[in-house]
């Protein structure tokens, strides 16, 4: 079954007990019983929910998995993963990733014995530096957010396939349209479904998809255990998102090629950020490992200045001054005082994240528009 089909098709049946054909919201917070221990599959709606079960198995089929496990958002995906791990244990993360997933393991998990070691995972040699036996996880995201960097997954897989230690890729900047980390050699595929999944800016969850039957059922274990799980509504909605990710995905990418072509060439943009540049140093990777580009950018002006950059941010009108991404509407966001507030700022410009950089997630609205908008807020600058 391919992608296009599998979006609308995979998991998901007409309702036995009607027929319809969308997946109803299954609003309940308990099912009745036969007798003690006989049901049908259904106790009590944090265990289970048959509108979260379609979701998370078509999500499975999306990323290649052996199960999908839904919460009720992407950080609280992420706390299962790290649930999955012991005090003394050591986690590896690219040191370009979203400040919320640093702020977890610096602020939260750190406190209960978890140590975090950020590097360069551009360079998958760079992990033989910090893996030790008391690695257990690594961290992965590829592109990396904000500076769209590219990680290569099955050479970092290939490093530590003979140990026991986890590799998870926060797949939520391309999607399972664009990248399948699983088929590379992941343990796990994490995705704020919040983003590129639900696609409409309606809905908060997360998602992890395990290659692994052992490793799912720990985490369905500790979807059950904490109870971070998504009501049945968001489910719904997140089933209906995802029945055009594929042609939301491929506008967006075409608008985000021409974008770039156009922030390329305009005088008062300095460095822009895209895979799909040749001169990105990731370009090659990306062809190899994606099946398009992606539709976020990043760009710094070439006034290094964050007044100019604010007149920027505040003078578009389509592009929306919002946090988050993936959505339908193109959106305009500052990573150092928003999405990436969190990180220190001389951690932020180790890795080229300055005061000034721009992000752009871009939406699917008519090039020619976005494009017109950029520029009259570049003119005022």
């Amino acid at each position: 079954m391919k992608f296009g089909t599998k979006v609308i098709h995979a998991g998901v049946h007409p309702d036995p007990s009607t027929g319809a054909v969308m997946t109803p919201i299954y609003q309940t917070s308990t099912y009745a019983q036969e007798a003690p221990g006989q049901h049908q599959g259904y106790e009590y709606a944090r265990t289970q929910n048959p509108t979260r079960t379609a979701l998370q198995n078509n999500l499975a089929a999306l990323e290649n998995g052996k199960r999908a496990i839904c919460f009720a958002s992407g950080m609280s995906a992420m706390d299962a993963v790290c649930r999955l791990l012991n005090a003394g244990d050591e986690v590896i993360a690219t040191n370009d990733l979203y400040g919320g997933s640093y702020r977890l393991i610096t602020k939260v998990y750190e406190r209960f014995g978890l140590k975090g070691h950020f590097i360069d995972l551009t360079r998958p040699e760079n992990v033989l530096e910090k893996l030790n036996d008391r690695t257990r996880l690594i961290w992965i995201e590829t592109p990396t957010n904000p500076m769209l960097k590219l990680v290569d997954i099955e050479a970092i897989c290939r490093l530590v396939a003979d140990r026991e230690v986890l590799v998870c890729v926060d797949n939520t900047f391309a999607s399972p349209y664009l990248q399948n980390p699983l088929d590379l050699g992941a343990d796990l595929a994490m995705h704020s479904a919040t983003k590129y999944l639900g696609g409409h800016s309606d809905v908060v969850m997360g998602v992890v998809v395990a290659a692994d039957d052992a490793v799912a059922e720990s985490l369905y274990f500790l979807q059950n255990a904490v109870g971070a799980v998504p009501g049945p509504q968001d489910c719904f909605l997140m089933l209906r998102g995802i029945k055009t990710l594929h042609l939301r995905m491929q506008r967006a990418c075409e608008n985000a090629r021409s974008i770039v072509d156009f922030l390329s060439k305009h005088p008062k943009v300095g460095k822009v950020y895209y895979p799909g540049l040749p001169t990105h140093p990731g370009h090659e990777l990306a062809r190899r490992q994606m099946r398009d580009f992606g539709a976020m950018i990043s760009f710094d002006l070439v006034d290094d200045s964050m007044e100019k950059a604010r007149q920027v941010l505040s003078g578009t009108e389509l592009f929306l001054l919002a946090e988050s991404l993936g959505g339908v509407e193109s959106l305009i966001g500052h990573p150092a005082s928003m999405t990436h507030a969190s990180i220190p700022r001389a951690d932020r410009l180790k890795v080229g994240l300055t005061d000034s950089l721009i992000r752009l997630s871009v939406g699917i609205e008519d090039a020619d528009d976005l494009i017109a908008d950029l520029g009259s807020a570049l003119d005022r600058v």
